[in-house]
């Protein structure tokens, strides 16, 4: 049994109780209710972040649908990398808005510019527009960097939490080498949508990210019968050499497993893979910032570190 930060014991009994009695009260999962207790908890958990030198939004063109974006420059008079930052949340829940503040730890953290993407959630949209607004904004983010005349060095990385890990881990199996993907910052990444792991059943209980949850998100993201192996990245061959690669596993995640399994495969495949394991955290432990400070600016150091290298 892996051990629980303390910090997390205690919240996580309140966090089950109140579930328990909305359940009972009658509580039915809606999209509407799993973006507002994210948003909720972000917003308690998560301050508002660093001042950045410049942020504002604008639109990535260029595929079938112009993605909103939210750009943080930094240093505006310097010419640095771009980082694509995709949220988690399920393919359902999270936005550029919920995660403002990670997104202004990850620009001060990385010195990078961040262009953090809007991408169409489920149920409304399923898949695959999100994963195609993803790809788009890789493909096409220079021509709205160009358009706002902001210094920027044509250097791609890409990031992203949970779901978000997913579409990033999809865009290098994909569309590398044509994206020329520098380096990838997985963040307890899902790379396997058919949660074949043990850890599913390990944490799959009481530990925030519970496996009926998670069935409900793929259940709305996957409408039309898709074979959930063929989507997973993790079951993916690798035709292209893989780009550098951070994952970031929690002991207490379902999705640790599947993690590590994504990391043995892209470093079997000669890829530069460096990891952070942290063995008493739980899944979204970012979204928790109050509860685990110091796990959380170890995980903004090391991937400032790791985006930097090379």
């Amino acid at each position: 049994m892996h051990r629980l930060h303390p910090n997390l014991r205690p919240w996580l009994a309140e966090l089950n109780q109140q579930t328990a009695q909305r359940l009972a009260e009658g509580y039915k999962p809606t999209a509407i209710g799993a973006r507002e207790a994210l948003a909720q908890l972000t917003a308690q958990m998560v301050s508002p972040g660093p001042d950045i030198a410049w942020v504002n939004d604008d639109l990535v063109p260029g595929g079938v649908y112009a993605v909103p974006v939210r750009i943080y420059h930094p240093a505006p008079k310097e010419t640095l990398p771009v980082l694509v930052f995709l949220h988690g949340g399920g393919h359902m829940a999270g936005s550029v808005s919920v995660y403002d503040g990670i997104n202004r730890r990850l620009a001060a953290a990385s010195r990078h510019i961040v262009v953090a993407a809007e991408y169409r959630l489920s149920p409304e949209n399923p898949y695959p527009a999100g994963l195609d607004d993803a790809l788009s904004v890789a493909r096409h983010v220079w021509r709205t960097l160009d358009d706002r005349g902001l210094a920027y060095r044509r250097r791609l990385s890409l990031a992203g939490d949970s779901a978000g890990g997913a579409l990033c881990a999809s865009l290098c199996g994909l569309a590398n080498p044509s994206l020329e993907i520098a380096r990838q910052a997985l963040i307890y990444p899902c790379v396997d949508y058919t949660l074949a792991q043990p850890s599913v059943a390990e944490n799959g209980e009481g530990l925030f990210l519970t496996r009926a949850r998670t069935d409900w998100y793929f259940d709305n993201y996957f409408q039309h019968g898709e074979h959930r192996g063929r989507a997973s990245p993790l079951h993916w061959a690798l035709d292209a050499p893989p780009p550098a690669t951070l994952v970031i596993t929690a002991g207490r995640d379902i999705l640790r497993d599947q993690g590590q399994l994504y990391a043995e495969k892209l470093q079997a495949a000669g890829a530069i893979v460096e990891r952070l394991h942290l063995e008493d955290q739980v899944h979204a432990f970012l979204n928790m910032e109050a509860l685990v400070p110091e796990v959380c600016e170890l995980a903004y150091r090391r991937i400032g570190a790791f985006l930097n290298a090379g």
